[in-house]
């Protein structure tokens, strides 16, 4: 009877440790799945920025709803000593459904191409975001905008093989998962179009970051993004950043900056 019980008491002893391990170990994981990955801040960082969420609303590309007024600008950098000093700035927003990024940007000419969705808008004027949800991975998405609402989606893996990527070309615009609009300011919307300024309003569903871990975000989630300006009004390629640090590629990983979902 004795040994009996020992040998209760030893098995409840075991159990509840099981117990206590496994219950552990899934905190571990809600932590990890509710905080995202990034473990510090790139240099030129003070502190994350912080992405307040919102309800879904249509975006104009003015930029125009009141949902807008619960985030601050937050500005770009110009890298590059060419060009005019064209002051660039961004806002984004999460909601349940996917993220919405605004970007505003003075500019004197489009100067861009006649390209189609999926193209290398990169060689013209655009605005670019990245986002890379986990930096324990390589992957990360890319998206870009021209002033004619032509857009690139790219999910890519950078290695030491090399950088490689999955576009959306295999869809129709409708089953991107993002919307776009944009507004042109101070002259027409057209090829060497003289302008003042130019805006871009976008919305990226959680569909289109499918291939990213922490997706969708939850209060308190870190992403490693940043955002970014082309210019090529002077004939070559200018740069802004929201990271600062940023020196030839925006494809530059470890000089992302973080931001945080409220």
């Amino acid at each position: 009877m004795y040994k009996d019980r020992i040998r209760t008491k030893t098995f409840v002893a075991a159990v509840l440790a099981n117990m206590l391990f496994i219950y552990a170990f899934s905190q571990s994981l809600d932590d990890k799945s509710a905080n995202g990955s990034p473990s510090k801040l790139a240099e030129g960082f003070q502190e994350p920025l912080l992405v307040k969420w919102c309800s879904d609303f249509n975006i104009t590309g003015k930029g125009d709803n009141a949902e807008w007024d619960k985030t601050e600008w937050s500005a770009l950098t110009k890298l590059d000593p060419e060009g005019s000093e064209y002051k660039s700035k961004f806002k984004v927003l999460a909601s349940e459904n996917g993220i919405y990024v605004l970007f505003q940007g003075e500019d004197d000419k489009i100067t861009t191409s006649d390209y189609k969705d999926m193209d290398k808008i990169w060689k013209g004027d655009v605005f670019e975001v990245f986002f890379q949800t986990d930096t324990q991975e390589t992957k990360y998405f890319e998206y870009e905008v021209n002033q004619f609402e032509k857009q690139l989606l790219l999910t890519i893996s950078n290695s030491k093989n090399g950088v490689s990527w999955i576009p959306f070309n295999g869809y129709d615009r409708n089953t991107y998962g993002t919307i776009n609009k944009v507004e042109v300011l101070g002259g027409p919307q057209e090829l060497d179009g003289k302008i003042t300024s130019w805006s871009a309003e976008v919305f990226i569903s959680y569909r289109s970051l499918g291939l990213l871990s922490f997706v969708p975000p939850k209060s308190g989630t870190l992403w490693s993004a940043n955002f970014y300006r082309i210019d090529y009004d002077t004939g070559t390629e200018v740069k802004w950043s929201w990271s600062p640090t940023i020196e030839q590629s925006f494809h530059d990983l470890d000089k992302f900056g973080t931001i945080k979902f409220e």
